[in-house]
């Protein structure tokens, strides 16, 4: 008896190390896999982008066989002790894992995403495309032989492996990688080293270290450790811009952008001016900020990009196409603003184009738009040529109003709101209203020559928590005021849904006389051409919202989504459309190259 238990310790030793080789080289095989996840993202084209990919899959593919072989193979070791049925089950199991791991990286090339409930009803939606060929029936079948093989080739070697004494070595090799790549990472992520944190989500199940505030507290600053940008994978445009101004008109531009504008308070009793200025021009009522944050909103609004495009390193180095234009047409450039907003813009180069003139923020938001607002007037009367300015108002970002200002009365609010809900309501129709009186004696100094786009950066919803604010992708957090006025143009009512995507078109075709289709280089199309299209992508790359028709669904950076009625009040208990989903997806990855 007592021989017979030694036999059996024994032999599930002996499997025991065979399990352990067998997934170290799947974790090899899972690693020429993960080169198909490279074709997507670029290859490194730096030391140090090469030095942190090599360690960063050796760990990270390592780990991920490791813990197949820990949760899926190791209990059945121990259950049954059987070299032949463990290596075929291990087989099955091994090219079962090869093949998600083969079809997530088609789901990455394809939607930008990895496999997760969204990506999966989203991929079986398109399924016929994403899987063409004999390929689909070959490729698990061979995958099966390579893993028998290897399984059997491991157990008839496996005493000769164990006598070479090399596995601590190998462990030891794969410890210090995986554990190395997210130190790295952590001083990458803190020192904004894009060459490093552009592979974040390359790979599945991905979760790389971060410490930027431990380093920020501990004196260690990053920025001067900024890594230099790397070849362009983004073709913005897909087509050289062809325009043609004519010489003898080049109108004044000016575009006012107010932070946390939303579209069913500028009626008469809180903004006058404002509201009888929208009724005298083009204005329209069903208009869409591309984002709920000013990051996200003033992406939209200058690129004319949806906001999966924010985060493109490309970016970082590339001004918008629309402020380029005007920079080549010879515009005076100027944008008036505050310093948060500015560091909170995403990408860098968002506002290069621009002379900046930044209010003093600290007499609050209110003084500062004044202050930015006088600083814009005498800006103007000192221009000889043509302009193009950017105004952006931030008070009801804050609430705020001058001290002594005295505004509308209080007022009931349409929908129903908790009690600090109807104070913050109160305080913002104020603070519209400052801005509404800033707009009237701004407005009215201006010549009538002058091209006039007001607009929301975002929306606004009442709570002082940022992170609910952050998350809140309802109408009221998006839906925006916008009114255009062209000089001696009649006035016009706009009813159909438009968005921020098309003011970039509408000023590039109206203003600077672009000939290119405007999905060159932007998600939308001309403002006074109706939308058909069934979808609007809000947000950023993290989360955004699909507006269709009649529902809203929210989706997160790992796929998991929400679905909400029309006005957000309710959350529906369905699956997600997935077929008219398909082109958002393809949107937001049609200027990359593949």
């Amino acid at each position: 008896m007592e021989r017979k238990k030694q036999l059996v310790r024994d032999q599930v030793s002996r499997l025991v190390n065979w399990g352990h080789w067998f997934a170290f080289f799947n974790g090899l095989l899972a690693m020429v896999a993960g080169m198909r996840y490279l074709s997507t993202v670029g290859f490194p084209d730096s030391l140090i982008g090469w030095g942190y990919l090599i360690i960063s899959t050796l760990g990270h593919f390592s780990f991920l066989a490791f813990i197949v072989y820990l949760v899926l193979i190791f209990p059945v070791t121990l259950l049954l002790p059987y070299s032949r049925i463990l290596r075929g089950y291990a087989a099955i199991v091994a090219t079962l894992g090869m093949c998600a791991l083969l079809y997530d990286a088609v789901i990455y090339r394809e939607y930008g995403m990895h496999l997760s409930p969204f990506a999966f009803d989203l991929a079986f939606a398109d399924l016929n495309s994403l899987l063409q060929g004999a390929s689909v029936f070959i490729t698990p079948l061979v995958v099966f032989v390579i893993e028998l093989v290897l399984a059997n080739a491991l157990w008839k070697r496996i005493d000769r492996i164990q006598r070479r004494n090399v596995g601590n070595k190998l462990v030891a090799v794969i410890g210090i990688c995986f554990v190395s790549s997210h130190l790295v990472h952590i001083w990458a992520d803190a020192a904004e080293v894009t060459a490093v944190t552009r592979f974040d989500d390359a790979y599945p199940i991905s979760y790389p270290a971060t410490a930027k505030t431990f380093m920020e507290n501990h004196g260690i600053d990053g920025s001067s450790l900024s890594s230099q940008p790397f070849e362009k994978s983004l073709n913005y445009p897909l087509n050289p811009l062809q325009c043609h101004m004519p010489q003898n008109r080049h109108p004044n531009v000016l575009m006012i952008a107010i932070d946390s504008f939303r579209d069913d308070l500028d009626d008469a009793q809180t903004m006058p001016f404002f509201h009888q200025f929208a009724q005298q021009n083009m204005n329209f009522t069903n208009h869409f900020s591309g984002g709920n944050q000013f990051s996200s909103g003033m992406f939209s609004l200058l690129y004319g990009l949806q906001g999966s495009y924010m985060d493109s390193v490309d970016l970082d180095f590339t001004a918008p196409l629309l402020t380029q234009t005007f920079k080549r047409e010879q515009y005076a450039m100027s944008m008036f603003s505050v310093q948060s907003n500015v560091a909170n813009a995403k990408p860098d180069a968002i506002f290069n184009d621009f002379d900046m003139h930044l209010a003093d923020e600290s007499m609050g938001s209110a003084m500062a738009d004044i202050s930015n607002i006088d600083s814009f007037n005498q800006w103007r009367r000192q221009q000889s040529g043509h302009w193009f300015a950017l105004l952006n108002l931030r008070a009801p970002e804050d609430y705020d109003t001058p001290v002594g200002f005295l505004g509308v009365e209080t007022v009931k609010s349409d929908t129903q709101l908790k009690p600090a809900q109807k104070v913050l309501f109160n305080q913002y129709r104020q603070s519209l209203n400052f801005v509404d009186q800033q707009l009237k004696r701004l407005i009215e100094a201006l010549p009538q020559d002058t091209v006039i786009v007001i607009t929301g950066v975002n929306g606004k919803v009442f709570t002082s928590n940022p992170d609910e604010a952050r998350h809140n992708l309802s109408p009221n957090s998006v839906k925006v005021p916008l009114v255009i006025h062209w000089p001696d143009s009649p006035s016009a009512e706009v009813n159909y849904r438009s968005s921020h995507y098309g003011i970039v078109p509408t000023l590039m075709t109206q203003v600077l006389g672009c000939t290119n289709a405007p999905s060159d280089y932007s998600a939308g199309r001309h403002l006074l051409q109706p939308d058909d299209s069934t979808w609007l992508y809000v947000g950023d790359n993290r989360v955004f919202a699909i507006y269709q028709q009649n529902e809203i669904t929210v989706i997160d950076r790992h796929g998991k989504y929400r679905i909400y009625n029309a006005d957000y009040s309710k959350r529906l208990r369905k699956k997600m459309s997935a077929p008219e989903l398909l082109d958002v997806m393809r949107e937001g990855r049609r200027l990359y190259n593949h």
